[in-house]
């Protein structure tokens, strides 16, 4: 790996991200440590809102408006790709087109534009590869959130999970501020999930949900991925950005930093949502991590772990013979 620059494309439910970076030495603060540990640099992300979620809740496939708005923005991206001479590695679909009923004609559209052809990833690799791009710089034993449109995926590196419930999804069912039947929503959408292994554990929540918290929090006019990598808040904090949002009129909240593009309309379920899963979790705080599903798409595989041999299962009747066998008195 290179300090080549190389991209990442993630079309996801609400927003598609574009990435270019680069594999760079991790400088750390023990000199005796030299080895040659590469770390990913980001050096330019783009956000365009595409809610192809939208189109999926409404009829169940991709519109022809929504592929050549779609369409429109791959060939932006790849303007930018050129004019960097970035290496285009992936471009990566998620939750709608996993769901939409005409992925094949949107695939084909996205190729045409972006010159690579695209992948639908299953929920759990989603979150399997989100996880990957937050321990390169965090550490493994953690727990990954990422709040997308129309799905979230947990991690714990072992497991993954994946649940249909996302900010777009929720503010089509509820409107941009869950009323009385959320309680009965999430009791519901719990009942069949399971998070063995990932409770009371280090939680880093990535996506646009918690890049525009971070950014509310933070009072930050613009992005900057060094300010909020890594920025700590607890629940407390998070209910107080949920009311200060809550309490504004739709034209105010779509002034605040972070919540431009239509983000406005879908923070607060995502927020009501981030609040059920600290919850379910047990945990008090929890750290913003700017990396994601484009990162992750960047890194080698990692090797499969080695199988342990099972040990061989000896029958009780045979470990009663065995114990009562008498030793060799042999000379």
């Amino acid at each position: 790996m290179d300090n080549k620059l190389q991209a990442t494309i993630d079309i996801g439910s609400h927003s598609c991200i574009l990435l270019i970076a680069a594999f760079e030495d991790k400088v750390t603060e023990q000199a005796e440590a030299t080895e040659n540990k590469k770390i990913l640099v980001p050096k330019l992300q783009k956000v365009e809102v595409c809610r192809l979620g939208e189109d999926i809740y409404e009829c169940g496939h991709i519109t022809d408006a929504r592929i050549q708005e779609l369409t429109q923005i791959m060939t932006k991206f790849r303007m930018d790709l050129h004019a960097l001479g970035a290496d285009l590695k992936a471009v990566a679909m998620t939750e709608a087109m996993r769901r939409a009923s005409n992925p094949d004609e949107v695939i084909e559209a996205v190729e045409k534009a972006i010159w690579m052809k695209p992948r639908i990833i299953s929920g759990e690799e989603e979150g399997r590869l989100t996880f990957r791009s937050v321990k390169e710089w965090h550490g493994s034993d953690i727990v990954t959130i990422d709040i997308g449109g129309g799905s979230t995926e947990l991690c714990n590196g072992e497991t993954s999970l994946s649940i249909p419930v996302g900010a777009l999804k929720m503010f089509k069912a509820m409107g941009p501020i869950p009323g009385p039947e959320y309680k009965k929503f999430v009791k519901e959408t719990f009942k069949e999930v399971s998070f063995k292994g990932m409770t009371k554990k280090p939680v880093y929540l990535i996506g646009g949900t918690g890049t525009a918290l971070a950014m509310v929090f933070l009072d930050k006019q613009k992005f900057d991925y060094k300010a909020i990598e890594g920025l700590e808040m607890s629940i407390t904090d998070l209910e107080n950005v949920t009311t200060r949002i809550t309490n504004l009129s739709k034209e105010l909240r779509a002034m605040l930093p972070g919540l431009e593009n239509g983000r406005h309309e879908v923070i607060i379920c995502g927020l009501f949502w981030l609040r059920s899963l600290l919850e379910k979790l047990r945990v008090e705080t929890f750290k913003i991590s700017t990396a994601g599903l484009r990162f992750g798409l960047l890194y080698p595989p990692e090797p499969e772990p080695e199988e342990k041999p099972k040990p061989k299962r000896v029958p009780p009747w045979m470990k009663n013979k065995q114990e009562s066998a008498p030793e060799d008195s042999s000379t």
